[in-house]
């Protein structure tokens, strides 16, 4: 007879094939690692030595790129600690659009001194809340930090504006900075809406055509559509436009309906009626004075025939987000279906010509007025993963444009905001009692990464560059940063780099926040995953 034994404990409490971690070394230090191995990924991409990482996702695509966001979005991090840390970059990305990388790469510091602090025995909770009066002393001195008179700006003033948006777009393509802050400064300033907080980041487009190289790009007040015109008509100037959403063909009937012909003069004239009625509305359209129509569905073959015969210049845009945006870009309003659009449902272009753009015939849909509503920044380069980066690379531009919309404040760049942070925060934890003032040094500490890894990723020595950043700003220097490019710490006011000031508050902010919730955890119970077990793959037929 054999006795079964009834599981106790937590065993008791689940279900089978579940797993319990706790403790500290199984559950806190685990989680730690886990974090820390992630910001080792993204932190060697950090600034703009930073290197690039070849990730293949699990459908076979391949990203070239030091974006941490696209990084860590196409890792699919699995473990539930790292996880809360690809949020934090997720938030700050969607926040800001850019310093995703330094949010990531910040954690994992913060999170490395917590285990040494653990390991000397302090208890989660009272490093938990030294880090959160070191987050909010933190943000009392950066609002310190901020230049004077930066908090007014004319954000339509084109130097103003690439000043704030050269050092995000440097941290991606480092030494075409000038190049690009211009393109997409010139980009972001037409589509400005009258009141600059209204600013919409998907009024800026781009279009990546392979092909050519950077000197090339250009921006293009209006829209390009990466397709040919369907007719024979490429060109026309001044033109007011038609959109049709339902396609420009004859209607079929709703219901199936059957049509009983009895001799060949019905049949004729049944195709006769057909044709009368397409010509019919076609003319109508041409009447309204519309030159050009523009379809979301396919265009028929009879109703082609006829758009030609009356110069009408036929467009097809199958996306219905793109033929939002043009109609946006016209002012046109869609119809549902063919028929005698109203004048005020026309939309209005100076130009829309069919271009070859390295080998790719497009589509060019131009406003050359002013107050337009949509611009595209036309890229050009030799391959697709660099086209990639490169838009990657406009995108933090136009979403820094966005925030210095709202909030215009900047801080002394290239690791002088950090290094005046580190050394103000060790002084501030010399003044607290009690436990939470190894905390707190340790979170001023964890500021050095930024420029040790700048250095790193740029070759030079960082002991060196950090201790002679301190020496300086020891001397009330607080503008002076690294100068990658010569390997010496300089005044950032004569190099030009400004970080924008919400870009670091969000991003420092998102850290700790991330950080206190993974040292927050004391347990970690994971269910046993739903669904069989997984089934073998089926064996090989025989040679035979």
């Amino acid at each position: 007879m054999v006795f079964l034994m009834q599981p106790y404990g937590i065993q008791g409490l689940l279900k089978e094939g579940h797993k319990h971690l706790s403790g500290l070394d199984e559950a806190v230090l685990k989680n730690i690692d886990a974090c820390k191995q992630l910001s080792l990924i993204t932190r060697t991409s950090l600034g703009p030595n930073g290197m690039n990482k070849m990730v293949i996702n699990h459908l076979d695509k391949l990203f070239v790129t030091n974006d941490a966001a696209t990084i860590v979005n196409e890792l699919e991090v699995q473990h539930p600690a790292a996880k809360i840390l690809v949020l934090a970059g997720k938030a700050q990305q969607e926040e800001i659009g850019d310093g995703a990388n330094l949010t990531i790469s910040f954690a994992g510091e913060i999170l490395q001194n917590a285990e040494e602090l653990i390991r000397m025995g302090l208890h989660p909770s009272e490093i938990i809340s030294g880090y959160t009066k070191a987050i909010n002393k933190t943000i009392e001195i950066l609002d310190e930090l901020v230049e004077k008179g930066s908090d007014t700006m004319d954000v339509r003033n084109k130097d103003e504006v690439v000043s704030r948006m050269k050092a995000a777009v440097a941290s991606k393509q480092f030494g075409l900075e000038d190049i690009l802050s211009s393109l997409i400064a010139d980009a972001c300033i037409q589509v400005c809406p009258k009141n600059p907080a209204n600013f919409n980041v998907d009024n800026v487009r781009v279009a990546k055509l392979v092909g050519g190289g950077l000197h090339n790009c250009s921006v293009v007040r209006g829209m390009i559509l990466k397709n040919d015109a369907t007719g024979s008509i490429k060109k026309v100037e001044k033109a007011k436009i038609a959109v049709f959403v339902g396609g420009v063909d004859t209607s079929a009937t709703e219901t199936k309906g059957t049509v009983l012909i009895e001799s060949a003069e019905q049949l004729e004239n049944y195709a006769k009626t057909e044709e009368a009625k397409v010509e019919e509305l076609i003319k109508a359209v041409a009447e309204s004075g519309a030159k050009v129509v523009v379809s979301g569905a396919a265009v028929g073959e009879m109703a082609l025939h006829f758009c030609e015969r009356y110069k009408l210049m036929v467009l097809k845009i199958s996306s219905k987000f793109e033929l939002r945006r043009f109609c946006r870009t016209t002012g046109a309003v869609a119809l549902l279906k063919l028929g005698p659009p109203n004048p005020d449902d026309l939309g209005y272009s100076d130009s829309i010509s069919v271009e070859e753009i390295g080998g790719a015939r497009v589509t060019i849909v131009k406003n050359d007025g002013g107050g337009n509503s949509v611009a595209t920044v036309v890229l050009r380069g030799s391959t697709d993963s660099i086209l990639d980066d490169l838009e990657r690379a406009v995108d933090d531009g136009v979403n820094t444009y966005k925030a210095m919309c709202r909030d215009s404040r900047i801080l002394p760049g290239a690791a002088a905001t950090e290094i005046e942070l580190a050394r103000k925060l060790k002084e501030f934890s010399f003044k607290e009692t009690g436990l939470d003032q190894y905390a707190i040094a340790k979170f001023a500490e964890s500021f050095e990464m930024v420029p040790r890894i700048l250095a790193d990723n740029a070759g030079l020595n960082a002991m060196e560059i950090i201790s002679s950043l301190y020496a300086e700003h020891a001397a009330g220097n607080t503008r002076v940063g690294i100068d990658l490019e010569e390997g010496v710490c300089k005044d950032v006011s004569t190099l030009r780099i400004w970080d924008l000031y919400v870009t670091k508050f969000f991003a420092l902010k998102y850290a700790s926040d991330a950080a206190c919730t993974v040292l927050r955890v004391d347990q970690i119970i994971m269910a046993r995953q739903a669904g069989g077990p997984k089934r073998d793959q089926p064996a090989g037929m025989d040679e035979d």
